[in-house]
């Protein structure tokens, strides 16, 4: 019997790289999966490999800063399954290496937009039925956030405005039986390539700060973090920041 057999999770920015980690993670515990991104397609292919390691998968596509299609997606996952018990806030565009001074403003409300807005609309739109389980929200923060990072200015501010979302509503939804946390993941992921390609010099700066000496993988390092924390193994923690970055950051 899977750790999550009878629970549904919904996962935001599910198509690739963290997100798709975590949804793997989901699925071999026997979750039922509604996964969202922008990209389409990218979530069709997912959903093959999701359902063959124990999941039950619906998609839905859209951008996550938009309110309506926040709602849309919860709603997806009520009428598909019923019920709400898990939702990782994962969803995130960036615009990494670019100063603050040469952003524009309609990147700034790109990175606010999919990050700290789409983590807003998600959970408001999640509060009535996580009421119903007594669920778990799993917010993804970042190093960049905590500790500031050159390049990373606007999307270091929408990762600790996730984290002090995430403390002051845990204390307003344990009441509910509601827990809530950050996640701060340091994984290899699509994107990194991409970005460690266009600014190699990064790469071991990156690595020199992380004790365990290599990035971690999504689904057998990440996900298991996620993992416990959608279950009722961490029944008593909830506002808390856990970073999974091999000693990366140290708070």
């Amino acid at each position: 019997m899977g750790m999550l057999d009878g629970k549904t999770a919904l996962i935001t920015g599910a198509g690739q790289g963290v997100g798709l980690g975590i949804a793997r993670a989901f699925a071999r515990e026997g979750a039922r999966l509604v996964i969202t991104g922008r990209n389409a397609e990218k979530l069709e292919r997912a959903v093959p490999e999701l359902e063959q390691l124990g999941a039950k998968v619906v998609i839905c596509s859209g951008d996550a800063g938009d309110r309506s299609n926040c709602e849309a997606a919860v709603q997806a996952a009520i009428d598909a399954f019923g019920q709400l018990d898990v939702l990782v806030n994962n969803a995130q565009s960036m615009t990494p290496g670019v100063r603050l001074e040469d952003l524009d403003e309609a990147g700034i409300d790109s990175v606010l937009g999919s990050g700290f807005y789409g983590t807003l609309w998600h959970m408001l739109a999640a509060l009535p039925h996580l009421k119903e389980t007594k669920g778990s929200v799993i917010n993804l923060g970042s190093r960049e956030g905590i500790q500031g990072g050159a390049g990373h200015s606007i999307y270091g501010a929408g990762k600790e405005a996730i984290r002090g979302l995430t403390r002051s509503v845990a204390r307003e939804w344990g009441e509910y039986g509601i827990r809530i946390n950050v996640l701060c993941p340091a994984a290899m992921t699509e994107a990194a390539v991409v970005y460690f390609e266009q600014h190699p010099e990064a790469k071991d700066i990156y690595v020199k700060d992380i004790c365990l000496g290599r990035f971690g993988d999504s689904l057998d390092d990440i996900g298991p973090v996620a993992l416990f924390l959608a279950t009722d193994q961490s029944r008593y923690v909830t506002g808390q920041t856990i970073n999974v970055d091999g000693g990366q950051t140290m708070l």
